[in-house]
């Protein structure tokens, strides 16, 4: 039994190691689950939804991406549902997105859309987009994304309206990229299905802390009785998560991730693009108040702790030939990751992704609160004033 006998410090490593392993393991079967139980729980029928479809306002924000609105927006007037409107708010004049829109509204007379002044000055050009678009609405609930995201089906909005409860006046959607075989595009695919993960996850344990305007909805008097986005007016960013962060409540908010309610959008091409975008949510993200992004950091440090404790206990054991210590080591590493594919494979099967994890799982795992860090570090590095209203 001499192979089973360790000493203080072996003792210390294996004990730090299995303490990780389980709230390793508490993190991702109580949260990062909870999509895929949620899936699971429609397919058996245990929820309910609302039985009528009410009329919805679609707004879009659109800053010249007329090529967009070509390759997005007939399959967002087609959607089939009793009554709704499409409002496009166009910030620019450096394209034929007004002529585009104008031709198209002799197909779609449910196509309607405005513009953003070129005179505006000091307030962030998306959030003024998004209010006129709101105000020029003539339904209660407003369904908000992007001119580049097009649905899965032409069932989103019966998909997302369902959730249109008494109770309810927000829904959060998912989002995902189109599929890229890049080593970028792969990155993107999954730190974005990892956040989601974590905030849809959140929301469906009725605590909800933000959301991403691709595919969300809300009812336009909450809108109103918040004062719109006049909370966060000074700055550029906000009118999705910060909103939502100051709006969401358990009993209000609903989630909806079945496959024919995703939004796709393409993938970004350059990485410089994609940091930026990163570094934008960095610049709200140390505002939402509640404590989930407290508990969020805690399983990010016992993730990076995690690696270091088995690494460390693995060369222990290596070192001193106590091969099994080193063993077990191995053991919590490819048993945690196990857990973990499972748990963000089945996730990624109920959302209708493509794509699966395994042997680069290990990679994307650590390198995602890395380059999360590096993300809010260049924010902490760059002007304030750069985030702020112009």
């Amino acid at each position: 039994m001499e192979a089973f006998a360790f000493n203080e410090t072996e003792e210390v490593l294996l004990i730090a190691t299995g303490v990780l392993f389980i709230i390793q393991q508490i993190y991702y079967w109580v949260l990062y689950n909870r999509i895929n139980s949620h899936n699971q729980s429609i397919e058996q029928n245990k929820l309910s939804f609302a039985t009528e479809f009410s009329p919805v306002s679609v707004i879009i924000y659109a800053h010249d991406e007329v090529d967009n609105l070509r390759n997005n927006l007939v399959s967002i007037l087609e959607q089939d549902y009793p009554q709704f409107e499409v409002i496009v708010v166009n910030d620019g004049n450096a394209d034929d997105t007004d002529d585009y829109l104008t031709t198209l509204r002799e197909r779609y007379p449910h196509l309607y859309h405005s513009f953003v002044p070129d005179s505006s000055r000091y307030i962030s050009h998306k959030k003024l987009a998004v209010t006129l678009g709101i105000k020029a609405s003539r339904y209660d609930w407003l369904v908000f994304t992007d001119a580049n995201c097009h649905p899965q089906s032409d069932q989103w909005l019966r998909m997302l309206a369902r959730n249109f409860t008494p109770q309810t006046q927000i829904v959060l959607g998912y989002s995902n990229y189109e599929q890229g075989n890049s080593w970028l595009h792969k990155r993107m695919a999954f730190d974005n299905l990892f956040t989601y993960m974590r905030h849809l996850g959140f929301a469906l344990l009725h605590r909800p802390y933000m959301g991403i305007g691709r595919n969300l909805a809300y009812r336009k008097e909450l809108f109103y009785t918040f004062k719109g986005f006049s909370a966060h007016l000074n700055l550029l960013r906000g009118d999705d998560d910060l909103f939502v962060n100051q709006t969401a409540t358990s009993q209000n908010t609903r989630v909806e991730t079945t496959p024919s309610s995703i939004i796709h959008m393409p993938p970004i091409v350059r990485y410089k693009d994609w940091k930026e975008e990163k570094i934008g949510y960095a610049s709200t993200a140390h505002l939402y108040s509640g404590v989930q992004r407290y508990i969020l950091g805690t399983e990010t440090a016992t993730r990076i702790f995690f690696y270091a404790a088995w690494i460390a206990t693995a060369i222990c054991g290596l070192l001193h030939h106590h091969w099994v210590m080193a063993g077990i080591a191995i053991l919590f590493f490819i048993l945690r990751t196990v857990l973990q594919a499972v748990v963000i494979n089945r996730t990624a099967h109920s959302l209708g992704e493509e794509r699966r994890y395994f042997l680069s799982l290990p990679l994307f795992d650590l390198l995602q609160p890395l380059q999360s860090l590096y993300w809010k570090l260049c924010y902490l590095f760059r002007k304030k004033s750069d985030f702020m209203r112009k």
